[in-house]
């Protein structure tokens, strides 16, 4: 018995050790058989298939000085179906629509060459590291324009090799086209002439101030009421910076949403300054050097998508009349249907109303408590709060159905007549304003040929005034000039709100030497610093004109801009806590430049009576903005209704999220 439990000891132990070997590669033996194990000869393992140059059949790059490549590429493609489902090549695919002809072919062939690289007797070449560095270099302002990360299979340092280790130029073929039989040109700006969205519009926007960091910036100054952004492009010698003694000025355009043609010119404005200041244009250049120029090409996003969408729908080609689409109604207002031009707080009224006071003057009015009741747009009070945050000069608002420059005020100043002239202080300013614009149109001022009359009498030299040529309450330039220091006219740019996209060059060849002018003109006049006898600059002292009841006030570090015309005037700066100062100036007829003229305050005794005598009562005081956080409740609530308001995409995005595969993140910038 003890011989038997030995033994059946001995097989188990023998089977879990078969059991242990079976699992480990081994050599097959013979006896294996007796203890139950099966085992075959290992086979030897397959030779790894060696990669075969094949031709490009990828269509997006079938132009490349090469005709063969390999599998799996740089990337790790194995076959070229897959390579063709990637997001890479849905990429390379778009681009040239994407950056808007920028760049490419440069970017796809790049692109090309890592997903199809090159191959030479069964070897894969590399491009060029350098290649890929320089357009790096001269197409990043590009994807940065239209908030687009850098795509990962573009990086130097990663996919692309150095001359040392053996590389080529992708972009060798391209080059030899160009080369060939090319003659030089001298450089020029390239503007496409036709209409965008709003996300193409803030895409060529960014991409302009991409391409010119140096001298471009872009910022919000708020949302419509569908959340689109109220975008400005900023030019200056140092963006982002108020200049000591640099006026600033600003243009906005689409006021009323379906009156395109101002948002258009400024678009194409923004271009223009940004390639011409590059090519060493030295008018431009000295433009920017010396101005702050602020450009807000659509003040009511919503309403020009509504007038587009419109616009779209009733071209007909059967249908003649749908072809020649103005409406005068349609996308005018928000999407709240506001009429923005009839929003802003009413301050002419109260320049009527007390403009027989002794020492009232119409200028720096506080907004009444009771506007802030009624509905403000979120676009209006974005303007506003813009144009209380910059020192602003000069603006120019453009509008369209008619051919001519409109300046304030915009209000009768009689309550029953409708086409009455109501001059401000300033008309002779307003006038040489106006003109200004008008004279350096290709058409404007020709006399009354041409008009559209669709509010009769229309003036003379294509210059009115306002309330003259009809009047109403509540509009943006009136508001401009009683609150601020800013002096801002109305241009309407002709009689087609709308008007067909082969007239939009016309368009910008008849008021592109106005445009230009115009900002010129902001350095008329006088200008200087106000101090104390320290030297410091004194923030909010007035500078009063005699015989103008309209003064302005000096900005942040004491120095003002004041729009004079030609002649004598006798200045006085006064500010509280300091005694007043009285200077008598010439202003010569052709001075193209804004006179110097400086001040030194001295402490005096606070004369209360001063400020209070012409203080409009029961109004508050000029900082009294939006008392009853009536806007910022109204902005929270939108928000809270669409709580993805901060998680939307870029406009590009739709390109990618229905593509094969997991979508491309790697392009989100953030």
């Amino acid at each position: 018995m003890e011989f038997i439990r030995r033994k059946m000891k001995t097989i188990v132990f023998l089977n879990a050790l078969a059991t242990v070997v079976w699992c480990a590669p081994s050599l097959c033996d013979p006896e294996d058989e007796f203890l139950g194990i099966f085992c075959k000869e290992p086979e030897p393992e397959p030779e790894p298939e060696q990669p075969k140059c094949m031709d490009i059949m990828m269509n997006y790059c079938d132009d490349m000085s090469y005709t063969h490549t390999v599998f799996p590429n740089i990337l790790g493609h194995r076959t070229r179906e897959e390579a063709e489902l990637g997001p890479e090549y849905l990429l390379v695919s778009v681009v040239h629509n994407l950056l808007n002809g920028e760049c490419t072919p440069d970017i796809r062939m790049l692109g090309c060459s890592v997903l199809v690289p090159r191959c030479e007797k069964e070897k894969v070449l590399k491009p060029c590291r350098s290649t890929c560095e320089a357009v790096r270099k001269n197409c990043y302002h590009a994807f940065e324009g239209i908030e687009m990360a850098w795509p990962y299979f573009l990086d130097c340092d990663r996919f692309f090799v150095s001359d040392q280790e053996g590389c080529y130029d992708p972009l060798e073929g391209l080059r030899a086209i160009q080369e060939e039989g090319n003659t030089p040109e001298k450089p020029h700006t390239v503007i496409q002439f036709s209409y965008q969205s709003n996300a193409q519009m803030n895409s060529i926007l960014k991409k302009t101030a991409a391409r010119c960091p140096e001298i471009a910036m872009t910022y919000s100054i708020g949302r419509s009421v569908e959340g689109k952004d109220l975008l400005v492009i900023e030019f200056s010698n140092n963006p982002g910076v108020h200049e000591l003694l640099e006026p600033e000025m600003k243009y906005i355009g689409n006021m009323h949403g379906n009156e395109v043609l101002g948002r258009q010119l400024l678009i194409y404005l923004a271009q223009y300054l940004c390639s011409e200041y590059l090519l060493g244009n030295r008018r431009i250049q000295t433009l920017i050097n010396t101005t702050r120029i602020h450009i807000l090409p659509s003040m009511n996003p919503d309403g020009y998508e509504l007038a587009a969408a419109e616009l779209q729908d009733t071209i007909d080609p059967e249908n003649e009349e749908a072809q020649n689409y103005n409406s005068w109604t349609l996308g005018r207002g928000n999407a709240q249907n506001i009429d923005l031009n009839r929003n802003f707080p009413d301050l002419t009224t109260i320049v009527y109303s007390r403009r027989r006071h002794r020492r009232f003057r119409s200028n720096h009015i506080p907004i009444p408590d009771v506007y802030w009741f009624g509905k403000v747009a979120p676009e209006t009070y974005a303007v506003m709060k813009w144009i209380r945050s910059f020192p602003f000069v000069l603006s120019a608002n453009f509008h369209g159905g008619e051919l001519l420059v409109s300046y304030p005020y915009d209000l009768s100043k009689h309550p029953l007549e409708q086409k009455m002239f109501s001059p401000t202080p300033d008309e002779q300013v307003f006038k040489q304003i106006a003109r200004t614009y008008a004279d350096a149109h290709a058409t404007m001022s020709e006399g009354n040929s041409g008009r559209c009359e669709n509010f009769g009498s229309i003036g003379q030299d294509g210059i009115i005034n306002g309330a003259w040529w009809y009047s109403f309450a509540g509009g943006m330039q009136d508001f401009n000039y009683l609150h601020t220091n800013c002096f801002e006219v109305t241009v309407e740019l002709g009689c087609d709100k709308f008007p067909a996209e082969e007239e939009l060059y016309t368009g910008w060849k008849d008021n592109k030497e106005a445009l230009l002018t115009f900002m010129e003109s902001v350095h008329r006049g006088i200008k200087g610093i106000v101090k104390d006898e320290d030297g410091n600059g004194i923030k909010g002292a007035r500078i009063s004109v005699r015989g103008i009841r309209h003064d302005i006030t000096t900005a942040e570090n004491g120095d003002y801009w004041r729009l004079l015309t030609a002649g004598i005037h006798i200045l006085t700066a006064s500010a509280p806590g300091y005694t007043r100062a009285m200077k008598k100036i010439h202003l010569p007829a052709r001075m193209q430049k804004a006179g110097r003229v400086d001040f030194v305050l001295q402490k005096a005794v606070v004369e209360p009576d001063i400020e209070e005598d012409y203080r409009i009562p029961s109004m508050g005081t000029y900082e009294h903005f939006d008392p009853y956080n009536q806007f910022e409740r109204y902005t929270i609530s939108e928000q809270n209704q669409n709580g993805e308001e901060g998680q939307e995409k870029p406009w590009w995005w739709s390109y990618f999220s229905n593509a094969h595969g997991s979508t491309p993140t790697w392009l989100l910038r953030n």
